[in-house]
């Protein structure tokens, strides 16, 4: 009986693994199509990168959006993400600090609407991760190779000429891995800078039984040259009690 099972359960993910396969396969075809039908003169990719600093962690990733019809319109995207990262937490079950290190893997295929000036992405796709742990730690889920879904939408809205709503969440199905942001900002502009857009935010993120918030404030959107930058800094708090400054700062680029 256990072989039998054990049977099922491989024969459930080749099946899986294999319906996933043929979804990117017609996703890639479609995202090929529409950038051999779109217009030369529109943006249709969106290069981006970001660092993440805090006491007890360093974070940073990169990534690709496309978007074969431009970004102008509702339309089929197709966002890959790769992230690295280095943390240190202590082990109640070892009685010591832990060391990990982590590199994540996403390819989000996804829609985005645009209604007046709401901007709204919506994504899902298959997501690896893969954490080594110094010493090893045995209750923590996160160990290893993982591979699962992720699902994640983001909000753009300007609901005046100087005001900004913006928003972030994603969830996973590895170790329910979670991460939320919303930031409220109002349009600032000088006669040396770009329009750029300032306020607070509020961002929180966890995995099995961590948790940590975050409450700072941010700049979004300032231009420079063919670049644009946002930057948030502020105070992180977590499940174990630590606390310090955060940093964050990531710019990206139409192209």
């Amino acid at each position: 009986m256990r072989g039998a099972g054990a049977s099922m359960v491989f024969g459930r993910r080749v099946c899986a693994a294999t319906i996933i396969a043929a979804a990117f396969i017609v996703v890639w075809v479609c995202v090929l199509a529409g950038i051999a039908r779109a217009d030369e003169d529109e943006s249709r990719k969106i290069i981006f990168s970001g660092r993440d600093f805090w006491r007890n962690g360093v974070f940073a990733h990169g990534g690709l959006l496309l978007a074969p019809g431009g970004f102008e319109q509702d339309g089929l995207m197709l966002k890959l993400l790769l992230s690295s990262g280095a943390y240190r937490y202590y082990a109640q079950n070892l009685g010591r600090q832990v060391t990990g290190a982590e590199g994540k893997a996403q390819l989000l295929p996804g829609w985005r609407i645009k209604r007046g000036n709401a901007e709204m992405k919506f994504f899902f796709g298959p997501e690896l991760q893969y954490h080594y742990l110094t010493p090893d730690d045995p209750d923590n889920r996160l160990r290893g190779r993982s591979f699962g879904l992720r699902m994640a939408a983001e909000l753009w809205h300007e609901p005046t000429p100087r005001t900004l709503v913006a928003g972030d969440a994603s969830l996973s199905s590895i170790a329910a891995s979670h991460a939320a942001r919303l930031g409220l900002g109002v349009l600032l502009s000088g006669h040396m800078l770009e329009p750029f857009y300032a306020g607070p935010e509020v961002q929180a993120f966890g995995a099995g039984r961590y948790r940590q918030i975050r409450i700072g404030a941010h700049i979004t959107s300032m231009k420079t040259a063919e670049t644009e930058w946002s930057a948030a800094i502020g105070w992180a708090r977590d499940s174990d009690g630590r606390s310090s400054p955060y940093l964050r700062i990531s710019v990206m680029a139409r192209k």
